[in-house]
């Protein structure tokens, strides 16, 4: 059976106490890999040798970190089909969309930044003849980052490639759930000529590992992306000592759809936005609020879609859901689908555990759900499930959807359908979501901040904020 290894100081190393965790593939419920059960001695280690990297990595031509970068973006492409598959059965995702979105954004991720930090640009304020002011940006040290289950690679380089882009050094933690992609990651860094102690990599539970580096002395900035409960722990844990921290959380989505809407468009989006990736993405529209007018057509031609996806093993091409990500996690959606029917709320389609043979016999699988007949406030509308289950509502007035769409802690991204200019403004405008997409979902352009409002995070990823983010600015007055 394989054995992940850590990379810390540019080696494949066996974890300190040479304790390892089981690594299940969610469509077959088997354990196929281990990983290392590391602790505080190892990301002790890990801090040391990126401290030692930093000041080399830092002062390093921003032409020859760009390139190295673009080396290892090089390498993600070449490896494209063998990292999507790892990814499909680390997740239980379908292989194609780890082929279509995960890994090609994963490439992308590291080749915005490789070019960005080309083509910083600063401003000078000229104070009338008396002096000069400038700002400069340096990198902070060793950057903490942690990345979650989800969407394994692309989030994980989401979070290190601006990092390492700004001249900052890291310490990352991949979720423990999915951490294949993450180990062959390391691998291409060693083929691409990344200095050692650059990226450190340490698996491991978030309790031992995770808080090791958020609570280390020596580790200024952090950025995480998971649960809320969790960020609440971070943010105890480093506010205290002043890190700076991005926490990028849950969502509980509103789905928007107007009378007015092209139709088929939102109709065959919404399918995409409430199910993709088994409804594992944080951004998906996991409550959906239709207009009274389209709602009986909306519904029924939505239920008939759905029922015809197909539940599968996640590598035939025909897959439309996979496996969620755990049995853990399969229990807690399960216990959201009662939990809905005992606040009276009916299960329109799916609702059930599926049973597939052969090889995915024993593989956590789950019918897509929608249920209707709730109200905006129940439990089942407010807390995040994070699963392919779905609630749909009617919505009479735009203010009634507006304060149904508010009513949760989160706000993480909404999704508009209509065809009225000014009311998609209007309505943009009103929601408390950091994210809002009009007539689409998902669609993303890197140079454009990414967080949300709320208890969904605090700080900005993406583009120059990302940068801004692994940086300290630097105010210099020359008198002239």
């Amino acid at each position: 059976m394989k054995k992940i290894q850590n990379y810390i100081n540019g080696e494949l190393v066996a974890p300190k106490s040479g304790q390892y965790l089981d690594n299940y593939n969610p469509a077959e419920g088997k354990v196929y890999s281990l990983i290392p059960d590391s602790d505080k001695e190892d990301v002790e280690v890990a801090v040391k040798a990126a401290r030692a990297a930093f000041e080399g990595w830092s002062t390093m031509p921003a032409q020859k970190r760009s390139d190295i970068l673009n080396k290892i973006a090089d390498l993600i492409d070449k490896n494209h089909d063998r990292l999507a598959e790892a990814e499909s059965i680390d997740n239980g995702k379908p292989l194609k969309l780890a082929q279509r979105v995960d890994i090609p954004r994963a490439s992308s991720n590291m080749r915005f930044y490789a070019t960005a930090i080309l083509h910083f640009a600063s401003e000078s304020h000229n104070m009338d003849g008396e002096a000069v002011n400038y700002t400069t940006r340096t990198p902070m040290g060793v950057a903490g980052c942690i990345s979650p289950w989800n969407l394994p690679l692309y989030l994980f380089t989401w979070k290190i490639a601006p990092a390492l882009a700004a001249g900052n050094t890291v310490v990352a933690k991949p979720s423990e759930i999915t951490p294949m992609t993450a180990y062959l990651f390391s691998e291409l860094c060693i083929e691409a000529g990344l200095p050692k102690g650059v990226l450190n990599i340490v698996h491991g539970l978030g309790a031992k590992a995770g808080q090791s580096i958020i609570e280390h002395p020596d580790v200024p900035v952090i950025s995480f992306t998971g649960g809320t409960a969790t960020g609440k722990n971070i943010a105890a844990t480093a506010a205290p000592m002043f890190k700076k921290l991005s926490l990028e959380l849950g969502g509980k989505n509103p789905n928007i759809i107007f009378e007015d809407c092209d139709f088929d468009q939102a109709l065959n989006t919404s399918i995409h936005s409430s199910f993709a990736n088994q409804g594992q993405i944080c951004l998906c529209g996991s409550r959906i609020f239709v207009q009274e007018s389209i709602y009986e057509k909306f519904l029924n031609a939505f239920v008939e879609k759905v029922k015809a996806l197909t539940v599968g093993d996640p590598l035939e091409d025909g897959t439309k859901v996979g496996a969620v990500v755990s049995e853990p996690h399969m229990q807690k959606i399960m216990s959201y689908i009662k939990l809905a029917q005992e606040e009276g709320g009916k299960v329109v389609a799916g609702g059930n555990r599926k049973k597939l043979e052969g090889r995915c016999a024993d593989g956590y699988f789950l019918e897509p759900t929608i249920i209707t007949g709730l109200n905006h406030q129940c439990r089942t509308n407010q807390e995040e499930i994070f699963g392919p289950v779905v609630t749909i509502m009617p919505f009479k007035e735009e203010q009634e959807v507006l304060d149904y769409a508010n009513s949760t802690a989160y706000g993480l991204s909404a999704t508009i359908w209509t065809e009225n200019l000014k009311r998609a403004h209007r309505v943009a405008h009103q929601l408390k979501s950091g994210i809002i997409w009009v007539n689409c979902w998902l669609v993303r352009d890197l140079r454009t901040p990414f967080g949300g409002m709320k208890q969904s995070g605090v700080g900005r990823e993406g583009g120059w904020e990302a940068l801004r983010f692994f940086t300290e600015a630097k105010n210099i007055c020359i008198k002239l």
